[in-house]
């Protein structure tokens, strides 16, 4: 397709003749009505002279008679301008007037018509059009009274010439500004298919094009930027998670083969299968989670738990965490308290139930104290985990506070990637995907997972959009899968 046909296909360019088309029609509709009103102007005002014309020598015929009426059209008829005139007798015959020839028939119809006529000793050949009044006096004679139509003919073709000559600039600028627009328009498409293009054959780096106007291309280019961003963001994540699935799951599921090979070589006893059988399943149930983890986290990334949307309150749920994990931190020598208010929020709580879980078995698993040199005895507030629920403004925190060794800040936008473990928790069991979901549930409800300083330990706090509507849901268990 050539350059001109590719630009005449452009919507920009057929809207830009539809709009020339309507205001083609508006510009000659408004020149028509003017035309025409002007000619109605200049008919009444012919016909107001005549008609005050008409009375006065009427009056003159009536005060002087016959005699008197034809020497006022005599020196009338010599006067130069526009103004017709014409006596005749009951036959018909002129006496008196500057009209050579009229159309027949004008004489014997009294009353207003438009004739041709033709001038005493006008050496113009060629009929002209006048406006007549024609009345019959006593003894039959009739009186005729005109003007001339040439002035409005020519005022009526200077407006018809002005009409065509504005048509003919709103078309050429028309269809010079649609030309110009529509290659504007076709310049930028072109760049963003160029880009779609190259985004298609898989480099997902291309974006489009973003001039500095602000208009609605630009305002789409913006958002189709961020939509590849994000596009790019979740396939470097899914590759991500691919490499760390093969690499983080392949020694559970070694180890787990190898027991049950270990176990069919070894002729043991009924105990010891049974021991291998368990050991197998506790391993067996560890992959279940962290997948199960992996499915929550990519179903809270894609948005389908945006449908499960409720008003609760944050606090039941701190406080149902609290209820259920208060043995465990007790086993592990930890105090769990929970300070909490009324807060109502709008929000899936299946996963906000999960998310804080993660945090509150993040805190026991690694915010014990760290130990003291030289003996020092750890105090009882030192091994305290407080969960937290407040609303600031229109957001509501949910958080955990632990006083254990924390998290680098320069690890913190780090340790929320799916099974980045640190240094310091590689010896403890986990997969490294509980600040993961956490992350993932936040963003899911437009908020964001802050990792702060306790000084000492760890704040790991639920940063939600309220939103809450009047309606406060009827409490539930909260019963989190345990995510390491």
């Amino acid at each position: 397709m050539t350059a001109f046909g590719k630009l005449v296909r452009t919507t920009a360019f057929r809207l830009t003749l539809v709009y020339l088309f309507l205001f083609a029609i508006f510009a000659a509709s408004l020149l028509g009505y003017f035309a025409w009103n002007t000619r109605r102007l200049i008919t009444e005002e012919i016909t107001q002279t005549v008609n005050a014309e008409t009375s006065e020598i009427n009056e003159i015929y009536g005060r002087r008679g016959l005699r008197g009426l034809v020497l006022a059209i005599e020196y009338r008829a010599l006067r130069p301008g526009a103004n017709l005139y014409l006596v005749t007798t009951p036959t018909g015959q002129a006496i008196a007037g500057n009209v050579g020839s009229l159309a027949p028939g004008v004489m014997a119809t009294r009353g207003w018509s438009e004739t041709a006529y033709k001038r005493i000793e006008d050496a113009d050949e060629r009929d002209h059009r006048a406006l007549v009044r024609v009345t019959e006096l006593e003894n039959g004679f009739r009186l005729l009274i005109g003007r001339d139509l040439d002035e409005r003919r020519r005022l009526f073709g200077i407006v018809a010439k002005a009409a065509q000559w504005s048509i003919l600039i709103v078309v050429v600028l028309g269809l010079g500004g649609g030309i110009f627009v529509a290659r504007r328009v076709l310049t930028r498409i072109d760049a963003m298919t160029g880009t779609a293009q190259r985004i298609m054959t898989g480099d997902l780096s291309g974006r489009l094009p973003v001039g500095r106007s602000g208009d609605e291309l630009d305002r789409l280019a913006e958002n189709l930027n961020a939509m590849l961003e994000r596009i790019e963001a979740l396939m470097a994540g899914l590759k991500e998670v691919s490499d760390n699935i093969a690499h983080d799951l392949k020694t559970p599921l070694t180890r787990l083969r190898n027991r049950a090979e270990e176990a069919l070589a070894k002729s043991g006893s009924e105990t010891d299968y049974r021991a291998a059988l368990e050991r197998t399943i506790e391993e067996s149930d560890g992959l279940i989670r962290t997948f199960n983890a992996l499915l929550m986290i990519a179903r809270a990334e894609s948005g389908q738990a945006r449908g499960n949307m409720d008003d609760f309150d944050a606090a039941e749920v701190a406080g149902g965490i609290h209820e259920l994990y208060e043995p465990l931190a007790e086993d592990d020598g930890m105090t769990l308290k929970v300070k909490a208010e009324p807060t109502p929020v709008h929000a899936n709580r299946e996963l906000i139930s999960q998310a804080l879980a993660n945090l509150v078995e993040n805190a026991i698993k690694y915010g014990k104290p760290v130990a003291q040199t030289g003996g020092t005895v750890v105090s009882m507030d030192s091994r305290q985990i407080i969960i937290e629920a407040r609303r600031e403004g229109d957001q509501v925190l949910l958080s955990v506070t632990d006083r254990g060794p924390g998290i680098p800040e320069a690890d913190r936008k780090h340790v929320v990637e799916r099974f980045v473990r640190l240094e310091a928790s590689r010896t403890l069991p986990g997969s490294g995907l509980g600040l993961s979901l956490a992350a993932a549930v936040a963003t899911l409800h437009g908020g964001e997972l802050r990792l702060g300083d306790a000084q000492p330990g760890l704040v790991a706090t639920l940063v939600l959009p309220a939103r809450a509507g009047d309606r406060v849901a009827p409490p539930m268990q909260d019963v989190p899968q345990k995510v390491a």
